[in-house]
């Protein structure tokens, strides 16, 4: 039976991963995403559904702890913040490398380094560029609300199993910390072994007679073997691509100038358009929810019928290049942002617009 509950965002995720079936979650506490962990801990999964929950000694043993519960063909994840997720980038590689499906929670603030711990957007290149080494992908959806942090962790699952793929869901400390109504789904069973044999064959669960042992690895000396390794990879990105971009567009059909934002500054973003539209601006805004694969096809069609794009981020400016790329010189495009912890607000956002494109 669904449930409303008052939540944080990062509660919220704790309470969707339980309700899902989650088998194990593993971590280490860094502000602001440690009520992800508290909350499971609080709420004793082991007793009632049977899923693990351990607190790690590092982030790095965490994230090697999931690899081996992914090798299994269970569901398991992880969470931490920007440092954290720093000391996660070889595990991730390790990971996608090998094709194995899990779910990570970044619930982002503020750098270079230890930063602050107040919101920020300054990790998209290390999310969807593949912080690690090689030519790998994750699956990045961009939650702005405490609803999407509870209905993006069974997303994150599917997607991840669908793909045998990392699923990353890409936050920061203002969505995790806020408070809003949720509504959340009713209970599911775990995934019984003999289950998991028959949903995912590529699943080390023991050598036994019915079936041939598997071998799960990132490790390919053979180059030639390597090199058709990464074709493989490379194929199936781009059928992420092809299938399962997500998107929202807000008052872009009659627009002259586009907002594109996500997470929290695509919530700063639509009061932003109203106060534009008031004032006699046609201003739109596109919300990327899958920052890979990213809506490219969307971006540059609405290039087209605008005068301008500025993109809005709590950073100095990085998925701004991607708009760029979506572009292709159709349109001009600029940048807003502000970083350290701070979040724009509306008014800056349409002062941004003026300055950059109503000049005079």
């Amino acid at each position: 039976m669904k449930e409303v509950k008052l939540l944080k965002g990062n509660e919220a995720i704790a309470e969707a991963a339980i309700r899902y079936g989650v088998d194990g979650y593993f971590g280490y506490p860094i502000t602001p995403q440690s009520e992800i962990m508290e909350t499971l801990m609080a709420q004793h999964p082991w007793d009632t559904t049977g899923m693990v929950v351990l607190q790690a000694e590092s982030e790095t043993a965490s994230i090697n702890m999931v690899y081996g519960g992914a090798g299994c063909g269970k569901k398991v994840m992880t969470s931490s913040s920007s440092p954290g997720m720093s000391l996660m980038q070889e595990g991730l590689s390790y990971i996608a490398g090998a094709e194995l499906p899990c779910v990570v929670i970044n619930v982002v603030r503020g750098g270079p380094g230890l930063g602050t711990i107040q919101p920020a957007q300054s990790d998209y290149f290390q999310s969807v560029k593949g912080g690690g080494h090689g030519d790998y992908k994750l699956i990045v959806l961009a939650p702005s609300s405490v609803q999407e942090m509870a209905d993006f962790v069974p997303l994150a699952f599917e997607l991840a199993f669908k793909y045998r793929n990392p699923a990353l869901i890409l936050s920061d400390g203002m969505i995790g910390q806020m408070m809003e109504k949720v509504t959340l789904p009713p209970y599911q069973p775990r995934w019984t072994e003999q289950e998991i044999e028959q949903l995912h064959p590529w699943a080390t669960t023991g050598k036994k007679a019915h079936r041939s042992k598997n071998v799960i690895t990132s490790l390919e000396l053979l180059s030639d073997e390597q090199e058709r390794h990464n074709q493989k990879l490379q194929a199936k990105y781009q059928q992420m691509q092809a299938t399962e971009v997500r998107y929202e567009t807000f008052s872009c059909e009659d627009a002259d100038y586009l907002l594109i934002a996500y997470g929290s500054s695509a919530r700063v973003c639509q009061k932003a358009v109203e106060i534009a539209r008031e004032n006699g601006l046609k201003v739109g805004l596109l919300r990327p929810i899958t920052l890979f694969p990213f809506p490219t096809e969307a971006i540059h069609k609405l290039a087209q019928q605008v005068k301008g794009i500025l993109t809005v981020e709590m950073s100095a400016g990085q998925m701004v290049e991607d708009v760029r790329l979506a572009v292709e010189g159709k349109t001009p495009v600029a940048h807003f942002g502000r970083f350290g912890g701070i979040i724009p607000s509306p008014g800056e956002v349409v002062d941004a617009i003026k300055q950059q494109f109503i000049k005079g």
